[in-house]
């Protein structure tokens, strides 16, 4: 099976995920950009999660691998990392480093493959990977992030989960915003991460906290394949603030049944070499 992603996420279909993804970076408003709300905004709970494992980021060396439009790369600089923003799509890291410098701060921008890292071992205090791994084979990923970690290192990712039903609705239907390509992570993620580091920890979210997919779609009406519902809950958090902690609570209660953390929308795991 390993070796058969592998092949698949080589070629033709990198050059498709880089298309997919440089056409999205032209489209983008750099302005637009909260770069806090994407760490500290309640509609972010993987965020939320893994800031809570990771402690004072001054002074740290971060790879922000899969940097996308920079949100992540310029928090961690405001925070006094060193970040380097990585990404397969030129676009992306362009649009990284334009973000940086409307927002005053240095970070350092790679055209690169999550596969296949051009840097030394040991390079890294922190390697962090949002929505990467869906898009890539994430055991070569995975090992990559291990290998350019140093000794107490941490990776930390979050990323879709394949296994509940109203996403796989959104999948199909939300074909427009998605890449062709993009493979949602089995549960089974968790072990693959925990035979390659020392320790896991990991967390669930967005049970029935998902409603707020579905108000989007039968109660406000919003084209799936014009707005990515994933930005619009960030961008809008603050007047879906009260609605989404109500639900979180509940999704509190459910995650205490081990076998429903599955079924969760997104998995966030910070793992330590």
């Amino acid at each position: 099976m390993h070796a058969r992603n592998e092949i698949d996420f080589r070629g033709k279909t990198l050059e498709r995920e880089e298309a997919h993804h440089d056409r999205w970076s032209s489209e983008i408003d750099v302005g637009s950009i909260e770069v806090e709300k994407n760490f500290e905004g309640s509609t972010c709970p993987e965020n939320r999660f893994i800031l809570s494992k990771l402690g004072d980021l001054k002074g740290k060396r971060i790879l922000d691998l899969g940097c996308g439009a920079g949100e992540s790369s310029v928090y961690f600089a405001l925070k006094g990392a060193e970040c380097i923003a990585a990404d397969l799509s030129s676009g992306m890291v362009q649009t990284a480093l334009r973000l940086a410098e409307l927002r005053r701060v240095k970070i350092q921008g790679h055209v690169m493959n999550a596969m296949e890292l051009d840097f030394p071992d040991c390079s890294f205090d922190i390697v962090y990977a949002a929505n990467l791994l869906h898009h890539v084979d994430p055991l070569a990923a995975l090992r990559e992030m291990h290998r350019v970690l140093k000794p107490g290192g941490k990776a930390c990712f979050w990323d879709p989960l394949k296994h509940n039903p109203i996403i796989k609705v959104y999948r199909r239907i939300a074909k427009a915003v998605r890449s062709e390509d993009e493979r949602p992570l089995d549960y089974g993620i968790v072990g693959v991460a925990g035979s390659l580091f020392t320790r896991c920890e990991y967390d669930a979210f967005w049970l029935c906290t998902l409603w707020i997919f579905l108000r989007f779609y039968l109660i406000e009406r919003v084209d799936p394949n014009k707005e990515r519902y994933w930005k619009k809950i960030i961008s809008e958090e603050e007047r879906l603030r009260p609605l989404y902690y109500r639900l979180e609570k509940i999704d509190g209660c459910l995650k205490r049944i081990p076998s429903l953390k599955r079924f969760a929308w997104n998995i966030a795991l910070v793992a330590t070499k």
